[in-house]
């Protein structure tokens, strides 16, 4: 077993509330369901009844959200606070939270917990309305124009087909989500420019690759890194939607990285992971790659 130090852990994230902008914290505890109280919390609307994101619902990367006490493994989805685009506070023990939220997003929401994994119907994707066309749809989603060519998607896994998260869950696709500074700058390099943000990313994990450069997470797929006490598991390289090139609480929309996106790392940046030894990881642990 070959074992490779690649970096330090530069920064740690965790995001109470689906979609919104999150907390970066210094240390964290990590299981086989990811960050205790990653995405503890999200938004649902009331007449679809299915969980929304960002890529529907571009407004909610306006909103912060921050834990008022402390989430565990036990207890992943306690008292949450969460700042409006306009820094009002909306507190998820608030009798008209879902009126407050509805009014700014347009629609009847209501923000809700996570539910037990056999709450198969909780999790389901909602249907696609008659008369859309899908494919149209999905290069919406996607932030793409009619010619540009569709991602890779064969790392989804199947079952995402029928749920809009994981059950259990509301991650996208995996637990963890990591990222490296070499694919930041490679993709600032190749055209996004001074646009680069991680926080348009929205990792777990960001990890400092020093000199290193190119798509590291692209050649680290299937492979283990040790990060603290931790080993996960790099399942894909994920997917990028439309969600990075929106706006969000700190800047404004980006064309130059949605084209970067597209035109230069096939809309493939980061890694989505398993965890296979949970435990504590701080900022500055060193990470080695597990061969």
């Amino acid at each position: 077993m070959a074992v490779q130090s690649v970096g330090r852990v530069s920064q740690l994230w965790r995001y109470p509330v689906k979609s919104m902008a999150g907390e970066q914290l210094e240390s964290v505890k990590i299981d086989h369901n990811g960050v205790a109280g990653d995405r503890g919390w999200a938004v649902r609307e009331v007449e679809a009844d299915v969980t929304r994101n960002a890529r529907e619902m571009p407004k909610l990367l306006q909103f912060a959200s921050a834990y008022t006490e402390s989430p565990s493994f036990e207890r992943r989805s306690p008292a949450v606070t969460i700042t409006t685009p306009d820094n009002a506070q909306v507190q998820s023990a608030d009798a008209d939270r879902d009126r407050q939220l509805s009014e700014i997003l347009g629609r009847p929401v209501m923000l809700t917990p996570l539910h037990p994994a056999d709450d198969l119907a909780w999790y389901a994707r909602g249907q696609m309305p008659e008369g859309v066309d899908p494919m149209a749809a999905l290069r919406q989603l996607m932030g793409m124009e009619e010619d540009d060519p569709l991602p890779d998607f064969s790392g989804i896994p199947e079952a995402l087909q029928s749920f809009s998260t994981p059950p259990g869950t509301y991650f996208d696709c995996y637990p963890i989500h990591i990222m490296t500074t070499s694919s930041l700058d490679t993709l600032a390099g190749v055209g996004g420019g001074d646009d680069v943000d991680v926080r348009r990313f929205r990792p777990n994990v960001l990890i400092d690759t020093g000199e290193a450069e190119g798509l590291l997470e692209v050649d680290w797929t299937g492979k283990r890194l040790r990060l603290g006490e931790v080993v996960i598991e790099m399942m894909t390289t994920t997917v990028r939607c439309s969600v990075p090139a929106h706006s969000q609480r700190a800047f404004g929309s980006s064309r130059a990285v949605g084209r970067a996106l597209i035109e230069h790392t096939k809309q493939h940046l980061g890694s989505y992971c398993n965890v296979l030894e949970g435990g504590a990881v701080n900022v500055g642990d060193e990470v080695a790659l597990i061969d």
